[in-house]
């Protein structure tokens, strides 16, 4: 538990709702936390930009470090996104021009109010870790410094959407969950009587983010728009980025690490997605100061010594048993001054009939193909920290797949970056996808998996202009596997993996392709640390430390589970995930919360056009018997050989009346995928 500060260097006063104007008349709703004494010192402003809806959703999570932050002597500012929560205007899709503009007016808006130094700073997690980094390639002029968690500056290669150029599921349950809050209504205490009108107004214009992302299946103009990746150059102000190994966006920190011109510094702990006070799998850390020291540097010109420090951070994990989720995990910090770091090494081992040997053996050719439910060992794409979300012991998986292992490690191996699969193979059909996994596997036989990475053949040569795979011709491929920090211990084996299957991680392909992988030149890459003993004199991080949380009541807690049912006579399999987010109140407001999700992936043994995905989510906002409001969606995604298939319901209801409904049924060519 994170320890509860309660004095700090300025006395705080929260303005619960300040409306900034935007060019086109809308007005946007924003909380700000200011030090009592701003308007006689003038104090930089700190904005976080998201569609959360800052009086309920987020207002929790809020209360733990915006306080915190104006205590330290800033102006902390939660603003919704347009058509969220209170904010006026229409929601249109994540991270559009529209958004980015508006997130340079209220930077600019803030830059100019008489308590503001002039200076400011953009922070956020997931989505305002995006469009922080994508707000600042823009060049705000009193933007000086972001700080950016569990983001991406490639929206395709590294997004909810797809990878590798292989369609994620996760695209389906993003996009109807976030579909879902983007429908939900104003608040009447802050908007008044208009908060029905301006709810139907929203409904009405509900964009079908499933049905908008699927129709861009390789990397276009759609993906591009707000990936900084395409021009580093333009960012100037001042980076700090943050990830966790069990995090979907760990690989971002290396990449601004390296392709950054402006300042940076990075940090990867054993996190998943969440911010590294409050960091699960624990250590956690005092993120806060951290977080201040990088605000004071670069906002207040106060020489904090961050900037000497080494520009890259990370938890050097150690091995554990597989485990779907963990309280702790063990290891060390570890540093690099830049990256990539001089002193890795690119170990090379040679995939051969009898496993991984840094010397390649008489060649042979090893035929596989995966069952359709390959890949249901595998968890969530993105963890967020609850029971039931990462992989479980691999050795079902590993016995489903094409395994290449070394012989027991004589001694210690540190490995830090990006693993690299490169194969020779030939594919019987003109489109497949790889799956392929790096394990850990102790002397007991337990297997944990430490990274992977899916790449789809027909994105073999680029994601922009997919080619079809000629079938029965060898070609060289490489698949890169997600950024690890991991210490294989001496006596445990390094296992690699190849399936044609990720499901349900992934969609499958249309038909079941057997690969066929020559080894001896099929090589592994693996990224191979030394021990160095500058490690050891790291500044500690500290404990995590917040300001005071919300006073809640809370009726039950949010939970997850993952369940699997097999039927041997139909060969169907059945995988079920329950993503409830609880029920309570925000005492203070008297606002009750409640909702979540449930998935359903079904596929049959022999049959990848069997496939189907089914989300359904509810979410309601209530206020004792004057507002009770309740959004219900199901997304249900199919496909042929040639299209997919995407049928939507969602309606509304106000006090247990169903005011609102639609229906869409899309059909939607199949892109190479």
């Amino acid at each position: 538990m994170a320890k509860v500060v309660t004095r700090f260097p300025h006395k705080v006063t929260k303005i619960d709702t300040v409306w900034i104007p935007m060019p086109d008349g809308v007005k946007l709703a924003a909380t700000i936390w200011l030090p009592d004494d701003a308007e006689d010192n003038p104090v930089p402003a700190i904005l976080e930009f998201i569609p959360y809806r800052r009086r309920d959703f987020t207002a929790t999570g809020d209360a733990l470090h915006h306080p915190y932050m104006a205590g330290q002597g800033y102006a902390a500012v939660r603003c919704d996104l347009r058509g969220n929560g209170d904010s006026e205007g229409l929601f249109d899709d994540e991270y559009s021009r529209q958004e980015l503009d508006d997130g340079y007016h209220v930077l600019e808006w803030l830059a100019a109010q008489s308590w503001c130094s002039g200076a400011t700073g953009m922070m956020g997690i997931s989505w305002g870790g995006f469009n922080c980094l994508q707000v600042a390639a823009l060049r705000p002029p009193s933007l000086k410094a972001v700080y950016s968690v569990a983001s991406t500056d490639d929206r395709y290669a590294d997004d909810v959407h797809y990878m590798g150029g292989c369609l994620l599921n996760d695209n389906l349950n993003w996009g109807t969950t976030m579909s879902t809050f983007a429908m939900r209504p104003p608040d009447p205490d802050v908007v008044g009587e208009r908060w029905r009108d301006m709810w139907l107004e929203r409904l009405e214009n509900a964009p079908n983010l499933v049905a908008h992302w699927l129709s861009h299946q390789r990397r276009d103009g759609q993906w591009k728009h707000g990936s900084v990746c395409e021009d580093y150059e333009a960012t100037e102000a001042a980076v700090y980025a943050v990830g966790g190994w069990a995090d979907g966006y760990t690989n971002t920190v290396f990449r601004l690490a390296s392709g950054l011109k402006a300042p940076f510094r990075g940090l990867v702990g054993p996190w998943t997605h969440t911010y590294p006070w409050k960091g699960t799998p624990g250590p956690a850390i005092n993120g806060l100061k951290d977080l201040t020291r990088w605000w004071d540097h670069w906002l207040k010109d106060i020489d904090t010594g961050m900037m000497d420090e080494p520009a890259l951070r990370c938890w050097m994990q150690e091995a554990a048993p597989p485990q779907t989720s963990y309280e702790h995990r063990p290891g060390r910090w570890v540093a690099e001054d830049s990256w990539p770091a001089d002193g890795i090494e690119q170990r090379a081992y040679c995939l051969n009939g009898d496993g991984l040997s840094t010397k390649a053996r008489k060649p042979q050719v090893l035929q596989h193909k995966s069952e359709v439910l390959a890949g249901v060992t595998h968890g969530d794409w993105c963890p967020y920290g609850f029971e039931a979300e990462m992989p479980s012991d691999q050795r079902e998986e590993d016995g489903r797949s094409l395994c290449f292992d070394t012989p027991p490690l004589l001694r210690r191996t540190e490995v830090l970056g990006q693993p690299v699969l490169e194969l020779d193979l030939s594919c019987d059909q003109p489109q497949g996808l790889l799956y392929v996994r790096l394990c850990d596997v102790a002397p007991d036989g337990a297997s944990t998996r430490i990274s992977y990475g899916l790449l789809n053949l027909t994105h073999r040569n680029g994601h922009e202009t997919p080619e079809p795979v000629d079938p029965g011709k060898t070609m060289r491929v490489a698949v890169a596997l997600n950024d690890c920090g991991h210490a294989f211990a001496q006596g445990h084996r390094i296992r690699v993996t190849v399936q044609t299957a990720c499901w349900p991680i992934a969609w499958p392909s249309a038909a079941a392709a057997t690969i066929a992988v020559t080894t001896g030149s099929s090589m592994f890459r693996l990224p191979v640390r030394p021990r160095n003993g500058a490690d050891s004199r790291l500044l500690s991080l500290g404990q995590p430390a917040t300001a005071a949380p919300f006073v809640t009541t809370v009726w039950q807690q949010p939970h997850r589970s993952r369940t699997l049912a097999r039927d041997f006579a139909s060969g169907e399999t059945v995988v079920r995930m329950v993503k409830d987010r609880g029920h309570y109140r925000i005492d203070g407001t008297g606002t009750e919360l409640s909702g979540g999700g449930g998935e359903t992936y079904t596929i049959r043994d022999g049959e990848p056009l069997s496939a189907r995905g089914r989300v359904d989510y509810h979410a309601t906002l209530k206020r004792g018997d004057a507002w009770d409001t309740r959004i219900d969606t199901r997304f249900e995604l199919t496909a042929t050989e040639t299209d997919f298939l995407l049928t939507t319901h969602a309606e509304a209801h106000d006090s247990g009346v169903r005011i609102w409904s639609k229906s869409w049924v899309e059909t939607i060519p199949r892109d190479g995928v």
